[in-house]
């Protein structure tokens, strides 16, 4: 406890700025939490990767939590759709963390970074180019098993797959950011669960309560903008933000 009462208030604000604009960007277009976190903790404020990872991790067990009761308040959910995604979504994050030890997920994601990069763009031109019509999504179940298991597998990728494969078969935008980050708690809490537990409280540095503290204020911030951004523009804003954080990702591992 002794690390947490004497916590730096100026030390934390900017992992709490880092946190707020992540969550904003996660809770109104349900993807890049992680993508932003891990970019800015490393490339900006300086953190080792692997200390970044586990303060992300830790950090959104808590936010889509909020995020996802912002959510259902604001009526963002849909509970057939959350249905369908729970229990792929969940056996495929625990099938992702057993296998970790034996799989390298490193090597699959390029592959599945460049899909997103694709998929990034189609939303993006769809935006612009075509009015979006809203349809009945017939491939979720096996979204939810890939989503589930690519997250754990491969560190991240639960949102912009399910998410942006959700969006390209004509879902009600605020119906996928809402109902695809209520699912992604009961994922996130599974898949980190042994994680958090060998941790404890008294890991909990500085990073960890200022990404915490920045998320949980922005959580229901999201979910305000996401029933209240248009269509059109909510398919060019996630289409811009997979495009730009896919490609990211994937030169990034293409080079590492």
């Amino acid at each position: 406890m002794d690390a947490l009462t004497n916590l730096d208030f100026a030390a934390l604000l900017p992992f709490i700025a880092v946190g707020f604009g992540a969550q904003l960007v996660d809770g109104a277009l349900g993807m890049a939490f992680g993508v932003i976190c891990n970019t800015l903790l490393v490339a900006v404020i300086g953190l080792p990767p692997a200390r970044a990872s586990a303060n992300v991790h830790i950090v959104e067990t808590f936010t889509t939590a909020i995020s996802g009761i912002s959510h259902a308040i604001t009526g963002n959910i849909d509970k057939g759709l959350f249905l369908r995604l729970l229990v792929p979504g969940v056996i495929g994050g625990v099938a992702g963390a057993y296998l970790l030890t034996n799989i390298d997920g490193a090597v699959v994601k390029p592959f599945v970074l460049a899909y997103l990069v694709i998929i990034g763009i189609y939303l993006l031109v769809r935006g612009l180019m075509f009015p979006p019509k809203v349809s009945k999504p017939k491939v979720v179940e096996p979204l939810g098993l890939l989503g589930g298991f690519m997250d754990a597998a491969g560190g991240g990728g639960w949102g912009p797959i399910v998410t942006s494969n959700l969006l390209v078969q004509g879902v009600e935008p605020r119906k996928v950011v809402g109902t695809v980050s209520a699912v992604e708690f009961f994922l996130t809490a599974v898949v980190s669960a042994t994680f958090i537990y060998h941790l404890g409280i008294k890991d909990f540095a500085t990073a960890t309560v200022g990404l915490l503290i920045g998320g949980v204020l922005a959580a229901p911030l999201g979910a305000f903008f996401a029933k209240r951004i248009p269509m059109k523009v909510m398919l060019v804003m996630v289409g811009t933000v997979l495009t730009i954080t896919s490609t990211y990702g994937f030169i990034r591992a293409v080079l590492m």
